[in-house]
C-alpha cells in the first residue's frame, strides 16, 4: 500500500553529489519511497540522466540533470522494519577510510528484495557520521574485506584508483575439481543476462565487457582445489562466472555452481558441513586515497570455511 507522488522532478547534480551512484542519490532524495520501488523505476527506464536511460550503478557528474518520475511513498502500514544499528568488524579506520570484514549472507546494500545491507547497518550504527559510502561491492554470499569512504574526497580518489586498476583485491575460492596450472590468466568478456536470465552473468566474447582474473593454485585436495583469485577488473560475479565457465565451479555457489555437489557439501558428506559459498575476499592492497600511503588489509578465512578445509585435509 502507498500513495503516489504526482509530479515529475528534475534535479541538477551539484558538487556534493559528484561521483555518487544513481541509486544512492535517489534513495537520499526520495524519503519514504521503498528501495524496491526505486530500483524498479530505474530498471523500467523512467529515471533519466541528461534525457538518456540510466543504470542504478551509473556515477553522477556535476551539472547532470536527473529526471525523477512520480514514485509511490510507503504508508505507515507498509513502512519497512527499522535498520539494525550493527557495526561490522572494523579492520581499519581513519577520518577518510573504513575497512570492514563483511560476513557471508549480508548484502553490501539494500534493494532487489533486501531491506538493508552493510551500508545501511553501518550508517545506523554511526548516526553522527555525516558522510559514508561504499567504495565497491561484494556479493551477498561472499565474505571478507569491504571498503567504505568517510569523505567525498576519498571516495572520488578511490573510485579513480579502482578504475585504473591500482587497487589489488584477492579472494580465496574453493572449487570442484583438480586444478593443474600454478598460475593462469583468464580473460573472458562478460555480459549481464537479459530478461528471464535470473540475474545471471554470462561469457560473451563478442559483446561482453573485458574481464580479467588471475588464478593461482594454493592447495590440491582430493576432489577440490583451493585457489587465490586476483581481480584485474571488477565485473559482477566475475570470479564465479570465469571459474564455472572453465568447469571449476565454486563450492556452494547457488547460481553458477554444481547443485548436486552443493547438496552433498551441505549434508557434510566430505567430513564437515558447509552451508555457504566458499569465496572470501582475504586481501586488499592500495594507496590511501588521501595521503597516498601504501596500505594492505587482510581478513582470515571465516571459521566455517577453515573447518571445511581442515576436514578435507583430514
Amino acid at each position: 500500500m502507498g500513495v503516489e507522488r504526482k509530479e515529475v522532478r528534475y534535479v541538477m547534480v551539484g558538487s556534493e553529489s559528484a561521483g555518487q551512484r544513481l541509486d544512492n542519490f535517489l534513495i537520499r532524495l526520495s524519503k519514504g519511497v521503498p528501495k524496491s520501488h526505486i530500483y524498479q523505476v530505474v530498471r523500467s527506464g523512467q529515471v533519466r540522466i541528461n534525457r538518456g536511460r540510466a543504470a542504478a550503478d551509473q556515477r553522477l557528474s556535476v551539472g547532470d540533470e536527473v529526471r525523477i518520475p512520480p514514485m509511490r511513498i510507503a504508508t505507515r502500514a507498509a513502512a519497512p522494519r527499522p535498520t539494525p544499528a550493527t557495526m561490522l568488524p572494523v579492520v581499519f579506520e581513519d577520518e577518510h577510510l573504513l575497512a570492514v570484514d563483511k560476513p557471508a549472507g549480508v548484502a553490501a546494500h539494500g534493494g532487489s528484495g533486501v531491506s538493508f545491507g552493510a551500508i545501511e547497518r553501518i550508517r545506523a550504527a554511526r548516526p553522527n557520521q555525516p558522510f559514508i559510502e561504499l567504495a565497491h561491492r561484494l556479493d551477498r554470499d561472499t565474505s571478507g574485506l569491504l571498503l567504505l569512504c568517510k569523505s567525498r574526497r576519498a571516495l572520488l580518489q578511490l573510485h579513480a584508483a579502482l578504475r585504473q586498476g591500482e587497487v589489488e583485491k584477492r579472494y580465496l575460492a574453493l572449487v570442484a575439481g583438480r586444478w593443474h596450472n600454478d598460475r593462469q590468466h583468464v580473460k573472458l568478456a562478460l555480459s549481464k543476462g537479459g530478461a528471464g536470465a535470473g540475474g545471471k552473468v554470462r561469457v560473451d566474447p563478442l559483446g561482453g565487457s573485458t574481464s580479467h582474473t588471475v588464478l593461482e593454485l594454493r592447495e590440491k585436495l582430493q576432489h577440490f582445489s583451493l585457489l587465490d583469485a586476483e581481480l584485474r577488473t571488477g565485473r559482477t560475479h566475475q570470479i564465479r562466472v570465469h571459474l564455472a565457465h572453465l568447469g571449476f565451479p565454486i563450492v556452494g555457489d547457488d547460481k553458477y555452481g554444481d547443485f548436486d555437489l552443493n547438496r552433498r557439501v551441505a549434508r557434510a558428506e566430505f567430513g564437515a558441513r558447509l552451508a555457504r559459498m566458499f569465496l572470501h575476499a582475504w586481501q586488499v592492497r592500495l594507496r590511501h586515497p588521501v595521503s597516498g600511503e601504501p596500505m594492505s588489509f587482510t581478513s582470515p578465512l571465516p571459521p566455517e570455511c577453515a573447518e571445511f578445509l581442515q576436514a578435507l585435509r583430514g
